[in-house]
Protein backbone atom coordinates (compact mmCIF):
# COMPACT_ATOMS: atom_id res chain seq x y z
CA UNK A 1 0.00 0.00 0.00
CA UNK A 2 1.18 3.68 -0.66
CA UNK A 3 0.42 6.99 1.14
CA UNK A 4 -0.47 9.85 -0.48
CA UNK A 5 -0.05 12.94 1.62
CA UNK A 6 -0.84 16.41 0.48
CA UNK A 7 -0.89 19.35 2.65
CA UNK A 8 -4.13 21.65 1.14
CA UNK A 9 -3.59 25.47 2.14
CA UNK A 10 -7.31 26.92 1.11
CA UNK A 11 -7.73 30.60 -0.19
CA UNK A 12 -9.09 32.44 2.89
CA UNK A 13 -12.94 32.54 2.95
CA UNK A 14 -13.57 29.51 0.56
CA UNK A 15 -13.48 27.00 3.49
CA UNK A 16 -17.10 25.67 3.70
CA UNK A 17 -17.00 26.52 -0.31
CA UNK A 18 -14.17 23.69 -0.57
CA UNK A 19 -15.71 21.17 1.40
CA UNK A 20 -18.38 21.20 0.18
CA UNK A 21 -16.67 21.01 -3.34
CA UNK A 22 -14.20 17.90 -2.05
CA UNK A 23 -17.51 15.83 -0.97
CA UNK A 24 -18.25 15.94 -4.61
CA UNK A 25 -14.67 15.07 -5.28
CA UNK A 26 -14.93 11.83 -3.25
CA UNK A 27 -16.72 9.97 -5.16
CA UNK A 28 -14.85 10.88 -8.71
CA UNK A 29 -11.42 9.72 -6.87
CA UNK A 30 -12.99 6.30 -5.00
CA UNK A 31 -13.65 4.75 -8.51
CA UNK A 32 -10.50 5.01 -9.62
CA UNK A 33 -9.16 1.45 -9.82
CA UNK A 34 -6.36 0.94 -7.00
CA UNK A 35 -8.07 3.39 -4.83
CA UNK A 36 -7.95 2.10 -1.23
CA UNK A 37 -9.24 4.90 0.88
CA UNK A 38 -9.37 8.71 1.61
CA UNK A 39 -10.00 11.21 4.73
CA UNK A 40 -9.57 14.89 4.54
CA UNK A 41 -8.78 16.62 7.82
CA UNK A 42 -8.96 20.22 8.66
CA UNK A 43 -6.03 21.46 11.04
CA UNK A 44 -6.88 23.03 14.16
CA UNK A 45 -3.47 25.20 15.18
CA UNK A 46 -3.52 27.03 10.99
CA UNK A 47 -6.39 28.20 9.67
CA UNK A 48 -7.78 26.88 5.94
CA UNK A 49 -5.29 24.00 6.26
CA UNK A 50 -6.07 20.80 5.15
CA UNK A 51 -4.69 17.12 5.18
CA UNK A 52 -5.65 14.77 2.52
CA UNK A 53 -4.55 11.27 2.92
CA UNK A 54 -5.14 8.69 0.07
CA UNK A 55 -4.41 5.35 0.32
CA UNK A 56 -3.33 3.45 -3.20
CA UNK A 57 -2.30 -0.10 -3.74
CA UNK A 58 0.53 1.09 -5.62
CA UNK A 59 1.73 4.55 -6.57
CA UNK A 60 1.11 4.07 -10.58
CA UNK A 61 -2.51 3.88 -9.53
CA UNK A 62 -2.29 7.28 -8.30
CA UNK A 63 0.08 9.01 -11.05
CA UNK A 64 -0.48 7.06 -13.87
CA UNK A 65 -4.09 5.57 -12.90
CA UNK A 66 -5.62 8.51 -11.71
CA UNK A 67 -3.64 11.95 -12.84
CA UNK A 68 -3.60 10.35 -16.65
CA UNK A 69 -7.60 9.89 -16.25
CA UNK A 70 -10.51 11.60 -17.10
CA UNK A 71 -11.51 11.80 -14.27
CA UNK A 72 -8.64 13.80 -12.86
CA UNK A 73 -9.57 16.49 -14.87
CA UNK A 74 -13.16 16.71 -13.24
CA UNK A 75 -11.38 16.63 -9.81
CA UNK A 76 -8.71 19.33 -10.93
CA UNK A 77 -12.16 21.64 -12.25
CA UNK A 78 -13.91 20.79 -8.81
CA UNK A 79 -10.89 21.40 -6.43
CA UNK A 80 -7.87 23.51 -7.69
CA UNK A 81 -8.97 26.46 -7.81
CA UNK A 82 -9.23 26.37 -3.97
CA UNK A 83 -5.65 26.27 -3.57
CA UNK A 84 -3.17 29.09 -2.50
CA UNK A 85 -0.37 28.01 -3.47
CA UNK A 86 -0.93 24.51 -4.93
CA UNK A 87 -0.31 21.52 -2.75
CA UNK A 88 3.09 19.42 -2.89
CA UNK A 89 2.15 15.99 -2.98
CA UNK A 90 4.20 13.06 -1.62
CA UNK A 91 4.09 9.37 -1.82
CA UNK A 92 5.13 7.12 1.54
CA UNK A 93 5.34 3.49 1.68
CA UNK A 94 5.23 1.68 5.43
CA UNK A 95 8.85 0.39 7.32
CA UNK A 96 7.33 -0.31 10.45
CA UNK A 97 3.69 -0.10 12.66
CA UNK A 98 2.24 -0.75 15.94
CA UNK A 99 -0.67 -2.59 14.07
CA UNK A 100 -2.88 0.19 14.22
Amino acid sequence: MILEIAILKVKPGKAAEFEAAFTIASSIISLIPGYISHELQRCLEVENQYILLVRWRKLEDHTVGFRQSPEYQKWRLLLHHFYEPFPTVEHYEKVASNGI
